[in-house]
């Protein structure tokens, strides 16, 4: 299965009058980067990039001056996308700006059955919550020290990592094979896969302040509650 995973920066939160300026995407071949990556940056015409905008990516209207308009890069990006899943963190927010450009060019809008919104699924995995990305690569040991502003490619690569964690991790790409008599590797009908105790316990992925506050929730149910039986260690 062939995925993409994108990010869009853009002048500002209204799609109906703001513009995309910067898109990014990573290929998933069943879940594993190929290698292969998308990136532009776009010029939103007479629609300058709203101060709050610059804050959060930096790109400034006079880094934009030179840039391909939407239309000059679009079949490019179609090419690019052709036949994959969207995927995105808010995917409604970023497929509200792609749809715009579309329909400005009169082009046909990217249905959802055809776009998956990693937002939805960190948020059913983790209920509690925080589930922004950035709260996502510290729960799952993703590495964003880098990221001091927003960028589009790379918050595609960060959310890439994320997102093979929110489906299972490397293990769901994992074949289980067997062999046959002589000697060649062949799907196994039937594997039974016996685990043992780890030697040494992983480390938990909950930060501290999770961790209090659980604690804290758990102190106030009082002492008959069944969680103090499954209260964390001090």
């Amino acid at each position: 299965m062939r995925e993409i995973i994108f990010d869009t920066e853009t002048t500002g939160l209204d799609n109906k009058q703001d513009r995309i300026i910067e898109i990014g995407g990573i290929e998933l071949n069943d879940h594993f980067p190929t290698g292969r990556t998308f990136h532009v940056y776009i010029n939103p015409g007479d629609r300058q990039v709203h101060p709050d905008a610059l804050a959060v990516h930096g790109i400034t209207d006079e880094f934009l001056k030179d840039k391909p308009s939407f239309a000059g890069i679009v079949d490019e990006l179609l090419g690019f996308f052709a036949d994959a899943r969207w995927v995105a963190h808010n995917a409604t927010f970023d497929m509200g700006f792609i749809n715009a450009e579309f329909a400005r060019l009169g082009l046909p809008p990217v249905t959802n059955d055809m776009v998956t919104d990693t937002l939805a699924l960190a948020r059913r995995k983790h209920p509690m919550g925080p589930n922004s990305l950035d709260a996502l690569c510290r729960r799952y040991g993703v590495d964003n020290s880098h990221r001091t502003k927003h960028g589009a490619l790379l918050d595609s690569e960060l959310l890439a990592e994320v997102y093979i964690e929110l489906i299972g991790g490397r293990q769901t790409t994992f074949g289980l094979q067997s062999s046959d008599r002589d000697g060649q590797a062949t799907e196994a009908d039937d594997v039974v896969v016996v685990a043992g105790q780890r030697p040494h316990p992983l480390a938990s992925r909950l930060t501290q302040q999770e961790s209090e506050a659980h604690a804290a929730l758990v102190a106030k149910m009082g002492e008959k509650a069944i969680w103090v039986k499954y209260a964390l260690p001090k």
